[in-house]
């Protein structure tokens, strides 16, 4: 049994009027805080740090699902501020396969284009998962390439 399993929850986090996020904890309030996962990728639910406004951790969480659901969905969406990496569900077109190149794609957020300045911008986390970044500094993952629709793959493999 964990740490966060065997005691009480002793932090809440919350918003004020004006968006910004609130940790309370130990008898003091942190004002500006974020949550970062550790392992936003490969462990969604392991490893959340909460960080102050300079940038020092505040608080570990071992695991989302230990927190009650009330709290666990204010971490979650405390979260959501910081991060944001669309999933690549889909390639509909590629410009040219020369970069940089203009890609139209379809991400669980809807339609959007990037543009790839490079194949370099293409990083294979492991044999199914990739990050592509974009020109302007979007990240977006590929979760399952062996998923992807044949058409999608087939753009793909001429990048990879």
């Amino acid at each position: 049994m964990s740490a966060s399993e065997s005691q009480p929850v002793e932090f809440s986090l919350y918003t004020d009027a004006k968006g910004v996020w609130h940790l309370s904890h130990v008898g003091v309030d942190h004002v500006g805080v974020i949550a970062v996962r550790a392992f936003p990728i490969h462990a969604p639910n392991e490893g959340v740090s909460i960080l102050s406004q300079e940038g020092k951790e505040l608080l570990w969480i071992d695991r989302l699902d230990a927190l009650p659901a009330e709290l666990r969905q204010d971490v979650e969406s405390c979260i959501q501020n910081r991060e944001f990496m669309p999933e690549i569900l889909k390639l509909d077109s590629v410009n040219s396969f020369v970069t940089p190149c203009r890609w139209r794609i379809q991400t669980h957020k809807g339609a959007t284009e990037l543009l790839l300045k490079g194949e370099e911008d293409i990083r294979r986390l492991n044999s199914n998962t990739l990050i592509v970044s974009d020109a302007y500094g979007v990240q977006y993952l590929i979760k399952n390439l062996a998923a992807m629709d044949r058409h999608s793959r087939k753009l793909l493999d001429r990048f990879l």
